[in-house]
């Protein structure tokens, strides 16, 4: 990934924030069928192994699976908030007018050695690290336990277990930090006149990244 100075974020801690974050990542493998890449929702267990694992399954019949267990190369991108600028926020539009549209965004990519799974424990204890990580916000969260367990045996004969084992984590925060001040106080203002919650979302991230304030 193309990492500026301006944009590159090492912090271990924010780039694990993002990945809890936003779970659904693009999972891309590069292997004797070429590339192939899903959609798929992760679970990081920081204290496991020496970065930390990502780990997920997929559908039984996702050729993804075969790739990863033959060794292909895998890289995971997670994607958090995003917001189109348009220059008419920036002050140097009326200074000189040689402004143009941009994107900030938030985006963590990690790459490491992955397995395929078929454990059935491993598998059963994927489900429900998964649902428990995205039903805990609820306030009558739905269990594993919740449906029959026949129903649920069945649906995990139907899929693989994967787990990556993190060897590099990168991160870039592309949040105005290259603009002037007042081109960054101008995208600020403008993020944050917006009600929409990805708008909120990326002002507080501005705030924090391009002037070194909390949010």
């Amino acid at each position: 990934m193309y990492e500026p100075s301006h944009f590159k974020v090492e912090d271990r801690d924010a780039l694990h924030g993002v990945i809890r974050a936003n779970p659904l990542a693009t999972l891309v493998t590069a292997g004797a069928d070429g590339l192939l890449a899903n959609p798929v929702p992760f679970v990081l267990h920081p204290e496991l192994g020496e970065q930390g694992l990502l780990r997920a399954h997929l559908a039984r019949p996702n050729p993804q699976g075969r790739a990863i267990a033959a060794g292909a190369e895998t890289l995971v991108v997670f994607t958090g908030v995003e917001r189109y600028v348009t220059p008419a926020w920036y002050a140097s539009k009326q200074e000189h007018g040689k402004v143009v549209p941009t994107w900030n965004y938030v985006t963590v990519q990690v790459r490491g050695p992955a397995r395929a799974i078929e454990d059935p424990a491993w598998l059963r204890a994927q489900l429900k690290s998964l649902t428990r990580q995205q039903e805990a916000p609820r306030a009558e969260p739905w269990s594993v336990s919740d449906a029959p367990e026949p129903f649920i045996a069945a649906q995990a004969r139907g899929i693989v277990g994967i787990e990556i084992e993190i060897a590099s984590i990168i991160g870039k925060f592309k949040l105005s930090q290259n603009r002037q001040e007042a081109d960054r106080l101008g995208v600020l203002n403008g993020l944050s006149a917006d009600p929409e919650t990805e708008s909120q979302a990326m002002a507080g991230l501005v705030k924090v990244y391009g002037f070194g304030h909390p949010a």
